[in-house]
């Protein structure tokens, strides 16, 4: 599921992936896009020019331009993961962090302190 589009993000690419037991993707490779692949449920069997790799829910992996890749989920369950794509420089951190929401002007996050945690009576259980 093209996810792009739907989050109206223009600079990069993402995308959900499911595979039921025993499917796979295509063969592919991208001329100049990296790709990370984030394993959301089940195990993914990664296979980048003939080398397998196992990654299990809540890993990644980050595949280079030009390699050949393909997706397969041997199962036993299903495969959800998310296929993140970028072209291109990163240009660097250009966030601004507030201690609160009225605040107008924003600094570094490096600048501002992580707030207190939640008082536990705001914690669901």
């Amino acid at each position: 599921m093209p996810l792009r589009r739907q989050l109206g993000v223009s600079s990069f690419g993402i995308n959900q992936i499911v595979l039921a037991p025993g499917q796979r993707g295509r063969i592919h490779r991208h001329h100049r896009q990296e790709e990370v692949y984030l394993v959301l449920e089940g195990r993914l069997t990664l296979i980048v020019e003939g080398e397998q790799t196992e990654l299990g829910e809540g890993e990644l992996v980050r595949v280079a331009p030009t390699l050949r890749r393909q997706l397969v989920n041997r199962g036993p369950g299903r495969l959800i993961l998310l296929a993140l794509g970028g072209d291109g420089e990163h240009r660097g951190r250009d966030g601004e962090a507030f201690v609160a929401w009225t605040d107008e002007a924003g600094a570094s996050p490096q600048e501002v302190p992580l707030p207190a945690d939640l008082d536990p009576t705001d914690v669901r259980r």
